[in-house]
């Protein structure tokens, strides 16, 4: 059984940084990703940054890439994000994700559909 938790979440203005961590309960699969979803009051799910345990495989989303920074680690079972150069669109509910690594093409590790595992979420505001 696995279940994950995130915290770090918070208000910061814009240009501001936070750090998220989802901790991780049981086992750490080796054929597992872990992905951060944002979410937004009535719209779907979606994802910003994956990492694949196995090879520390890193993906991210276009709007994100070269302001997150998605890391591992397997001692203390924890899946962070980094998130500097905050913008106001970045204001969602942050959910962790975890799943095993399918082989399909495509960005797949960005539809929350093939993910059983989640946290609770944890709210981040980006404002002035």
């Amino acid at each position: 059984q696995v279940s994950l938790e995130e915290t770090g979440g918070g208000s910061v203005q814009p240009g501001g940084s936070l750090r998220l961590s989802c901790a991780v309960t049981g086992y750490m699969y080796r054929n597992w990703c872990f992905v951060w979803f944002r979410q937004v009051l009535g719209k779907e799910r979606e994802g910003v940054a994956a990492v694949c345990i196995e090879n520390e495989d890193t993906y991210y989303d276009d709007a994100v890439q070269g302001r997150f920074i998605i890391s591992q680690d397997r001692v203390k079972n924890i899946v962070s994000l980094e998130m500097n150069r905050l913008k106001p669109e970045d204001t969602g509910m942050y959910y962790c994700a975890a799943g095993p690594k399918l082989p399909y093409a495509g960005r797949w590790y960005f539809k929350s559909r093939w993910f059983g595992y989640w946290g609770q979420g944890t709210q981040v505001s980006v404002s002035s």
